[in-house]
């Protein structure tokens, strides 16, 4: 069959894509959606259901399109379980928080770009991508057993960690991020748990370590009575057995006895920094594509949000221009650092930190430092340790003084970072230095924490 052509094509039905495609939309703009899963599983996505932010989301899908989907608008901050001290430290969250129904939340903003004027395809899968020498000019695709291809001056991929969209497209002689690969990645697996009785954590996100550094689980109460329990591990480590893990613990847990699943799945989640640059000539990557999630957290819907919205008006803007170069759509990548990809990257490095220390060692020293300033670290990639508070933490963490320097020094690295996020350059001509200056920094930060490098 000849190509199909629009406007824009959009890879990916998840929250980046829905975004982009309600922009492109929105402005006139003849925009399709391709989506794997087909129409009925279409938003089914495996997550830990937080969502934080909503009163500030982009407007492209108003939030009282998914508002309903909102099950439990209660929680309020974090709670550390921290068995390796025998205490539990409450952390503050700042700004709107919530728990979402994330198959609710996901045929919500589907419809919501419906209705901002997108088409979508269901039950299409992505098999190539289609190129004039470094510009792509769209993808192949199986749609009901045939093949298909879709043709656009712009794609956006939103097509998820790893994409397959990366693997076939040549990037080489672009500015896209290529220095990527799984190690940088975290494997979750998580279920919907039906309880017998209220949990007492009906206001709180759960967090707890396993009993390697390298992995955790996380308890979010849906409602009082639904949760998601996942259990995630970063790919820098030995393989854990992720479903046996969490069924150990939740069988160690009273409010779980008798409990019934609803629902299962697995995800990979990029924990590692934002790509340096998601943009190549006619194409966006957008989301979990392009590593725009909270590598402390795992958090990525408002990221995922912000990005498709922001790759959708640079798509308009190469539309309106005829002109779908990098130099045109270097904006985008502009926006997502400036907005949250330098914090982003700056909480990666006590991501990298955790690959280097003993998390019995850590973890008594989470306990020792004040939640208000754990909570700044969590969310805002810095924290202010004045000299009362740093007195404070010696005293209650004098057999890990070690660590509690090297904490330290890490974030003044940390800091740094983020002061050079602050500079990322204008135009592609600048990026190159701007790079060349970031690896010097992350020098440091594997010296000061003794990891592996990341990247």
């Amino acid at each position: 069959m000849p190509p199909a052509e629009r406007d824009a094509i959009v890879v990916g039905a998840g929250t980046a894509g829905a975004y982009a495609a309600a922009t492109i939309a929105s402005a006139g703009y003849d925009v399709t959606v391709l989506e794997r899963k087909p129409e009925d599983e279409a938003g089914h996505i495996a997550c830990g259901d937080a969502l934080k932010g909503a009163d500030e989301f982009p407007d492209s899908i108003p939030k009282s399109t998914f508002e309903h989907a909102i099950s439990n608008p209660d929680v309020d901050h974090g709670r550390f379980e921290i068995p390796q001290a025998d205490t539990v430290v409450d952390i503050p969250v700042p700004g709107e928080l919530a728990v979402i129904d994330r198959l609710a939340f996901g045929k919500a903003i589907i419809d919501g770009a419906q209705i901002a004027g997108a088409t979508f395809e269901f039950d299409t899968v992505v098999t190539d991508v289609l190129q004039d020498g470094k510009q792509v000019t769209g993808v192949t695709a199986m749609q009901d057993g045939e093949p298909q291809a879709f043709e656009a001056p712009i794609v956006v991929d939103a097509a998820g960690a790893l994409s397959l969209l990366q693997d076939k497209a040549d990037l080489e002689e672009t500015t896209f991020d290529t220095n990527v690969n799984y190690r940088q990645f975290t494997s979750a697996y998580r279920e919907i748990i039906e309880v017998e009785e209220p949990v007492d954590y009906e206001d709180a996100l759960v967090f707890k370590p396993t009993d390697r550094a390298e992995g955790y689980i996380w308890y979010f109460p849906r409602t009082a009575t639904e949760i998601n329990a996942g259990l995630g591990f970063q790919m820098t480590a030995e393989p854990m057995q992720l479903v046996e893990a969490l069924r150990e613990d939740l069988e160690s847990r009273p409010e779980f006895e008798n409990a019934e699943v609803l629902d299962k799945l697995g995800a990979a989640i990029p924990t590692r920094r934002p790509y340096d640059s998601a943009v190549a000539p006619g194409y966006l990557a957008a989301g979990d594509a392009a590593g725009h999630v909270n590598p402390t957290t795992g958090g990525g819907i408002a990221g995922a949000a912000y990005a498709g919205t922001y790759a959708g008006e640079s798509a308009i803007d190469a539309l309106e221009a005829d002109d779908a170069s990098e130099d045109v759509l270097w904006e985008y990548n502009e926006r997502v650092m400036d907005h949250f990809g330098g914090r982003y990257a700056s909480l990666d490095v006590y991501n990298i930190l955790t690959t280097a220390v003993e998390v019995e060692d850590l973890m008594d020293l989470l306990a020792s430092i004040p939640a208000e300033k754990v909570s700044e670290a969590l969310y805002a990639g810095t924290a202010d340790f004045g000299l009362g508070l740093k007195l404070r933490t010696m005293l209650g963490s004098l057999g890990h003084l070690g660590l509690l320097y090297q904490l330290y020094q890490t974030k003044d690295v940390a800091d740094r970072l983020l002061d050079h996020y602050e500079t990322y350059p204008e135009s592609p001509a600048e990026f190159a230095e701007w790079q060349r200056e970031r690896d010097a920094i992350m020098e440091s930060v594997y010296q000061v924490t003794g990891a592996s490098p990341k990247y």
